[in-house]
C-alpha cells in the first residue's frame, strides 16, 4: 500500500487467528533504528507552489498542524494547496511525550481566527476542509465553542465538508455536545497508541476508555457522522496490543482509522522504539480492513488528514 492509498474494507468479525506474513512487533529494535530508514526519506522537487500556500497562511495569521508538529508530508499537501488549520492558539497544556506543540502559558482565543481560517479555505478552494487544535485544559469547554464558530464560518464561505480533530475535552461538560452542533462531516479523535502506553504517550490526564466513549457519544450526539481515529506505530506497542485497539474501536462504531509511522519530533521527545517496513503496514491495514472499517490508510508517512478528503468520500 502506498503512504497515500485509501483501502475500501468489508465488514466482518475480528478473525481469531490469521495467518498472514507480517514481521512481529514485539520484535528488538535492530542496530541503528534510529536511522532513518529509505522508506522515510522523502526528496521533493524545489519550488512546487508550497510557498503561495506558507504566504496565505502567514497573511491571515494562521496556524496549522503542519508546521507546529513538524509534519513530514508538510511540503507536498502544501504544494497541492491544502493544509490543516490549527485553532485556539499555538501552545498546549497537555505535556504529550510525542508532540513538538508548544507547552506553556496560553493566550487569548481570537475571535475573529474561524473567519480566517475559512478565507483561508475559500482561497484555497479547498472542498474538504480540517480543523484540528491544541488542548485548551484552561477553558471552561476547552475551547469547543470556538470549534463550533470555525466549522460554520468554513461552510459558509466554502461550502466544503468539514472534518473536526478534536482534543479530549475531559471534564468539560457539554463540550462534545457544543462541537456537534455545527454538524461536522467527519468527527476524528485520535486514540495515538495502545493501552499501556497511555500515561507516557498521552499523559497523565489522557484516559484510554474516555476515548472511545468520545468517539462513541459523538455518534450518539450526530448519528451521520463518520467518526474516524488514528493511531502512531513505533513506540513499543506490539501486534497484539494494536489488533484490540482495532476490534475496540469497531465495537465504538468507529468508520475510518489511520496508521502511520511515529517520528521523534524533537530531541525532549519520545525515542523511535522502532521503524516499521511498509510490508508490515500493509498487512496491518488488511487486518483492521477485516473488521469493517469503511477505510483504512496504513503507511510509514500516513498521518491524521494525509488524503482526509479522498477518505471522507468513503
Amino acid at each position: 500500500m502506498s503512504d497515500s492509498e485509501q483501502v475500501d474494507s468489508r465488514a466482518g468479525a475480528r478473525p481469531a487467528a490469521v495467518a498472514l506474513p507480517i514481521v512481529s512487533l514485539d520484535a528488538t529494535p535492530p542496530a541503528g533504528a534510529r536511522r532513518l530508514p529509505p522508506w522515510l526519506r522523502r526528496n521533493l522537487e524545489p519550488g512546487g507552489g508550497h510557498g503561495e500556500t506558507a504566504a496565505l497562511i502567514a497573511e491571515l495569521g494562521l496556524e496549522t498542524v503542519c508546521s507546529s508538529a513538524k509534519c513530514p508530508n508538510r511540503l507536498e499537501c502544501w504544494s497541492q494547496r491544502t493544509a490543516t488549520f490549527m485553532i485556539l492558539g499555538n501552545v498546549c497544556t497537555r505535556p504529550c511525550g510525542f508532540c513538538s506543540v508548544p507547552r506553556g502559558r496560553t493566550e487569548a482565543l481570537e475571535d475573529d481566527e474561524p473567519q480566517r481560517v475559512a478565507e483561508a479555505a475559500r482561497r484555497l478552494g479547498l472542498a474538504h476542509v480540517v480543523v484540528t487544535s491544541v488542548t485548551r485544559d484552561d477553558l471552561p469547554d476547552g475551547g469547543a465553542e470556538h470549534f463550533r464558530r470555525t466549522v460554520i464560518a468554513v461552510r459558509e464561505a466554502t461550502g466544503a465538508t468539514v472534518e473536526v480533530l478534536v482534543p479530549d475535552f475531559l471534564g468539560k461538560p457539554g463540550a462534545l455536545e457544543t462541537v456537534m452542533a455545527s454538524r461536522p462531516d467527519v468527527f476524528n479523535h485520535n486514540t495515538e497508541t495502545v493501552p499501556r502506553l497511555y500515561g507516557a504517550v498521552r499523559g497523565r490526564k489522557s484516559r484510554y476508555p474516555w476515548t472511545l466513549q468520545l468517539l462513541a457519544d459523538a455518534k450518539r450526539c450526530l448519528p451521520g457522522v463518520k467518526t474516524k481515529s488514528g493511531l502512531m506505530l513505533g513506540l513499543g506497542e506490539t501486534r497484539d496490543e494494536l489488533l484490540d485497539v482495532f476490534a475496540d474501536l469497531r465495537d465504538h462504531d468507529v468508520d475510518f482509522l489511520t496508521l502511520g509511522q511515529y517520528l521523534q519530533p524533537t530531541a525532549d521527545s519520545l525515542p523511535v522504539e522502532r521503524y516499521v517496513p511498509p510490508e508490515e503496514f500493509v498487512e496491518l491495514g488488511r487486518l483492521a480492513e477485516s473488521l469493517g472499517f469503511a477505510r483504512v490508510a496504513s503507511g510509514p508517512l500516513v498521518r491524521s488528514s494525509y488524503h482526509a478528503r479522498e477518505m471522507a468520500e468513503a
